[in-house]
């Protein structure tokens, strides 16, 4: 199935080399599946190792980055497609407009506000598109704990939570949102479905 998927991550390598060792391999995965990948348009840290590996599978790979960031971030000269644009604004919004899905692998509060951002959109019946969050060597255990206790606190129903789906492997989350692509591509509209206590239409 030909699928388009975001990814977030950071621009930095991080100190844990599973980091940098699951971005190679969630790249590699989108290029055997046949995918495209679609990201912030670097070649420094996880966000350039995921590219690289995307592109030694021939998968077709999507670059979206402002003018400023190009030399911060250093600008991918070797991408299918390299876009610059004006603005972070802009920047998030074309990523999201030619994705299917999105996952957040490890990364800082760039990764988690655009995770974060996309999760709300959803929420909101802004989009109908798979998520998830790549938690690898227990990075975002905190951040798992905080969402629990966000749901405990009654600030997040639990059928907004379910949106975001989070796994540990790298195959059985690719696999997670194949599925939940399919399913939303096959299902009727929300407006037809009567939405649970967070606004979310059942198993949409």
């Amino acid at each position: 199935m030909s699928l388009s998927l975001c990814v977030y991550c950071g621009s930095r390598n991080g100190l844990d080399p599973a980091h940098l060792a699951a971005a190679r391999e969630v790249g590699r995965q989108i290029g055997l599946r046949g995918w495209r990948l679609v990201y912030g348009g670097g070649s420094t840290g996880l966000m350039g190792a995921v590219a690289d590996a995307a592109l030694a599978e021939n998968a077709q790979v999507i670059g979206v980055i402002p003018h400023r960031l190009i030399e911060k971030e250093l600008g991918h000269g070797g991408v299918t497609e390299l876009q610059v644009v004006d603005s972070m604004h802009e920047r998030k919004h074309k990523m999201a407009m030619q994705s299917d899905a999105f996952i957040a692998l490890p990364g800082g509060i760039g990764t988690m506000e655009e995770i974060f951002e996309v999760w709300t959109w959803r929420q909101l019946g802004y989009h109908r598109k798979a998520l998830g969050l790549l938690n690898v060597a227990g990075y975002y255990d905190e951040l798992l704990r905080f969402i629990d206790r966000s749901r405990d606190s009654g600030f997040l129903w639990p059928d907004v939570q379910e949106l975001l789906l989070v796994d540990t492997d790298i195959n059985a989350l690719l696999d997670r949102i194949e599925d939940e692509f399919a399913c939303l591509k096959a299902q009727t509209p929300p407006d037809l479905v009567q939405p649970g206590p967070g606004g979310v239409a059942p198993e949409i």
